[in-house]
């Protein structure tokens, strides 16, 4: 249970602190008067979204402290151990600290979470049911996740989602792999065209640069070559070293006539013979250079050959000469998982038509779990009819399933159907019930379906919209009835369910000094008395009036009232008094709390 609330500068509030009991806690007042901004901050304590305008005019943040006492096996306390929040009693401490541009933190036990999980506890704790949540009743998407709830059908569901997914991810593998496949096929003859003539050049990935630079070196050994061998021809073709021989032996024939002291062609014949010598050791030399330049023109051929066999294979392909071997190396990547995707395809196929199975094994129990619950929610809200004066009401949980065109959630198409008179057909929820009858249809349900949620806290914002007199004397009951089983606070402008509170605040605003003032007060019997006479009556309260709220109130027995009851009276709490943690508890007068906000 909510055993305590704590709200300092939320919106109007000032400074609110007040325990509370169990049983049925009603809210009145006036429009306006502030009740909407209370569950405003009790849902901001347990998660909800925070904005700018949360933080009363004046202040630089606002704080909601709830303090719950969960029974031992509540889900809150699993949560805890395992987001390794500590707790050292029984209370769970959920506070949430806004500041004025719409930033918050979040606290559990004055530990710091995330907003997440502050939601996700809060959510097991309490849950709040606003003015216009009945539209939720109106659209069938939520009727199926409510059936699912009230069966105890959310790991069924899960593991049907789950098994769902498994099969469609498969599946989505399957169909890409196949494609690929097809592709690949397609592509296969020019695959093997590609391996064949890349095997066959054996490119490496550098041979492309040393050809290159191996032709360059060619070509010029070949100009020297070129050089050395007019170099040669020219001393063969002008017959130079041979006319040099002749001349050398005609020069030695006539010096032989001369004296051998004073011979004239000595000398002459001496240089002949030395530019003789000179030649053939010229022709020596070139012949030399010739053969040390080892140029082949058969290897020049070769390496330019192979040179643009590589670049042609490259600008085929488009790419670099020196990426070819990674060409061949891809294409035999590609028709080796070819092959591998054929062998592996009866593998896959196998698969998914597991996964298939699987998933309608789990659809169809979770369709069958859902039939079975539906039949249990009709008979329960049935049952909650009665009291709520639609006593001649039918209430049908339809289930259609579709298995051709199955989804995360199963194959069951759920939606509460309602006939509200004899003999009318059985129609939408949303089509059906009228305003009155909404209220009451969603407070059936809910009443069937508290057992099953097991909140701490329900909170209903005006469930009882529409509806007056019996009805909403019987509204009344049912929410007192709903609270012997879980704690709920409701907000109303029906004095027949304020009286079947077990405990009554009162909301209400005043302007002093230009400055809104919002007062929430704890009443006692008296008080009580007076504020449904006022509910009845209006601005002028009657002896009548008071006659009538004494009346309501007087079948409940005293016992049951704020002024004998387990909830305690506060004195006024002064703002600048106030911790993050609710004050402790005080009898005898009311609490009172300040709101300021320039008017």
């Amino acid at each position: 249970m909510l055993t305590a609330l704590h709200i300092t500068d939320f919106v109007l509030i000032d400074t609110f602190s007040a325990p509370l009991g169990n049983g049925l806690t009603v809210l009145t007042g006036e429009t306006g008067a502030g009740k909407s901004i209370l569950l405003e901050a009790l849902g901001l304590a347990v998660g909800g979204r925070s904005s700018r305008g949360g933080v009363r005019d004046g202040s630089e943040q606002g704080v909601v402290t709830a303090v719950f006492e969960p029974g031992p096996d509540h889900e809150a306390w699993r949560l805890l151990r395992e987001n390794g929040v500590r707790y050292e009693d029984d209370q769970i401490l959920l506070k949430r600290i806004q500041s004025g541009d719409g930033r918050s933190r979040a606290f559990v036990n004055d530990q710091p979470v995330s907003i997440a999980l502050l939601k996700e506890i809060g959510g097991t704790l309490l849950e709040i049911h606003g003015q216009h949540d009945g539209r939720g009743f109106l659209s069938a998407a939520t009727h199926r996740t409510l059936l699912d709830e009230y069966g105890s059908l959310g790991d069924t569901a899960e593991g049907v989602s789950s098994a769902w997914q498994n099969w469609k991810e498969l599946a989505r593998d399957l169909k890409e792999k196949q494609a690929t496949a097809e592709k690949a096929s397609q592509e296969r003859d020019y695959l093997r065209h590609v391996i064949d003539e890349l095997e066959a050049l054996n490119p490496d990935a550098d041979e492309e640069e040393l050809l290159a630079s191996r032709r360059a070196h060619l070509i010029a050994a070949e100009k020297v070559a070129e050089d050395l061998s007019a170099a040669e021809r020219l001393l063969s073709e002008n017959a130079l070293e041979g006319d040099l021989s002749a001349c050398a032996r005609r020069l030695s024939k006539a010096a032989a006539q001369f004296d051998n002291t004073e011979n004239p062609l000595t000398d002459a014949l001496s240089r002949i013979e030395s530019a003789l010598s000179e030649v053939m050791e010229a022709r020596a030399a070139i012949e030399d250079a010739g053969a040390r330049l080892e140029f082949d023109v058969t290897e020049l051929e070769r390496a330019e050959e192979r040179l643009f066999a590589l670049r042609a294979s490259a600008r085929k392909h488009n790419v670099e000469p020196r990426r070819l071997p990674e060409i061949l190396t891809a294409a035999k990547q590609t028709i080796d998982a070819l092959e591998e995707d054929q062998a592996g395809f009866s593998d896959l196929k196998k698969r998914v038509r597991a996964a298939e199975a699987t998933y309608h094994k789990r659809a169809k129990a979770l369709s069958a779990g859902r039939l079975a619950a539906a039949s249990r929610l009709d008979a329960a809200v049935v049952k909650e009819l009665a009291p709520l004066k639609l006593a001649h009401a039918v209430f049908e949980t339809m289930v259609r399933q579709d298995t051709e065109h199955g989804s995360a959630d199963g194959y069951d198409h759920v939606e509460f159907m309602v006939s509200t008179n004899p003999g009318t057909l059985l129609g939408p929820l949303k089509t059906i019930a009228s305003g009155g009858e909404l209220s009451r249809f969603v407070l059936a349900m809910k009443a069937a379906l508290a057992a099953k949620e097991n909140r701490t806290v329900i909170i209903f914002d005006e469930v009882d919209a529409g509806v007056g007199g019996a009805v909403a004397d019987a509204v009344g009951e049912r929410l007192h009835h709903l609270a012997g089983d879980a704690q709920v606070l409701v907000v109303t402008h029906s004095p027949q369910v304020a009286a079947r509170g077990t405990a009554h605040w009162l909301v209400s605003k005043s302007v002093n000094k230009g400055k809104t003032r919002t007062d929430i007060v704890v009443l006692d019997m008296d008080e009580r008395v007076e504020e449904i006479a006022r509910m009845l009556s209006g601005a002028t309260i009657t002896t009548e009036a008071r006659a009538a709220a004494t009346s309501l109130l007087s079948p409940l027995g005293t016992s049951n009232q704020s002024g004998n009851c387990k909830v305690k009276r506060h004195n006024k709490v002064n703002s600048n008094e106030q911790t993050d943690t609710p004050a402790p508890a005080r009898r005898k007068r009311s609490t009172k709390t300040s709101v300021r906000k320039t008017a």
